[in-house]
């Protein structure tokens, strides 16, 4: 009896096992994930829609990006003026300054041989540096051309990005596929060379886009005009330069009218006419400082919304190339394929 009871003991400790590895290896087959199925190839009709889609979303994110430049302009005008007003207008009609001022232009005067239009363009270079210091530096620290032009184009890409994640949600595009696609348009053609080159996938791809290699050649192209470059009077220095030095070329002959009649007197009595003569001035000056500063501002701010305007509106070197550039680059190539046709025979438009 010992024997049978043990076999029994045996026949149902190996059933137990058997069912147990049987539900470890079911248990197995139902945790493994299924080998994912390669994602079929997206057809042409599809690809030409999402080309069609992203022109549209381009010439939409060029038009945002105006507004946006726009913006940053006029708050760069209103920081130039306002510097304008608080630093460089009352340092240039302060009574000592335009003392200085007449020194120069005498000194010039001299050393050109009465040349006066050398005078004024001395003259003008010395104003510039001091424009730039006193005005353009401080406010470049906020806010400057450059760095606008720089902003509109990450914004303008920024926006497709974010169009293209809907366009690739809406048709449901395999990443790989969808970065092979966007490789065969080159949002950059600068040069055969690597580093002037970029195509819309690693535009799409980096951030920010001024870590491409071919962003710094793109910034060279378009090269925004600058409000100074060296050598070249800021907007209205030129104008200011030149009512100033002939001005201060005619003060400055009479001034020597008068140091000949002090020298002919004496020592003492040259220096207290010399003395009155300082007198009078800074009084005169003080009752025409305020003409004076009117028409710098008038002078100064003409020519700067002049500048301002190029600036804004010029496609080529303004600060909007780099937006223009890009977008032409994009909306060409996307352009070239054939235009979609509907069932009813019509072209599909986004």
């Amino acid at each position: 009896m010992w024997p049978l009871a043990i076999r029994s003991c045996h026949s149902l400790l190996a059933l137990r096992c058997c069912t147990l590895l049987m539900l470890l290896v079911i248990s197995g087959c139902a945790g493994r994930a299924p080998e994912p199925a390669p994602a079929l190839p997206v057809s042409p009709l599809t690809w030409r829609q999402v080309d069609a889609e992203l022109l549209h979303a381009s010439r939409s994110a060029t038009l945002q990006a105006e507004v946006y430049t726009q913006g940053s302009m006029a708050h760069w005008r209103t920081r130039i003026y306002q510097q304008t007003d608080e630093n460089f207008i009352p340092w240039f009609s302060g009574y000592w300054t335009q003392e200085w001022l007449s020194l120069k232009v005498g000194w010039y005067a001299l050393s050109s041989g009465g040349d006066d239009q050398q005078t004024s363009k001395r003259l003008a270079g010395y104003l510039q540096q001091q424009y730039q210091r006193r005005v353009l530096a401080p406010v470049a620290l906020d806010i400057d051309a450059d760095g606008i032009a720089g902003e509109a184009m990450e914004f303008y890409v920024q926006l497709l990005r974010q169009q293209l994640v809907l366009i690739a949600r809406h048709h449901q595009l395999p990443a790989p596929q969808l970065d092979q696609h966007f490789d065969r348009i080159l949002a950059i053609d600068l040069g055969p060379d690597a580093g002037q080159r970029a195509s819309l996938a690693q535009l799409l791809r980096v951030e920010p886009i001024a870590r491409l290699p071919a962003y710094g050649p793109l910034l060279q192209k378009i090269q925004v005009a600058p409000t100074t470059a060296e050598g070249t009077p800021a907007p209205g220095v030129s104008q200011v330069a030149q009512v100033t030095s002939d001005k201060l070329q005619a003060e400055f002959a009479g001034r020597g009218v008068a140091g000949a009649v002090a020298a002919s007197v004496g020592r003492v009595a040259g220096a207290l006419i010399s003395v009155g003569v300082a007198g009078v001035r800074a009084l005169v000056h003080s009752s025409d400082r305020e003409a004076l500063q009117a028409q710098t501002r008038r002078d100064l701010g003409a020519a700067f919304d002049q500048a301002w305007l190029t600036q804004l509106h010029d496609p080529e070197h303004g600060v909007m190339a780099g937006v223009y550039y890009l977008g032409r680059q994009i909306e060409g190539q996307l352009q070239q394929a054939p235009p979609l046709i509907e069932p009813g025979g019509a072209p599909w438009r986004p």
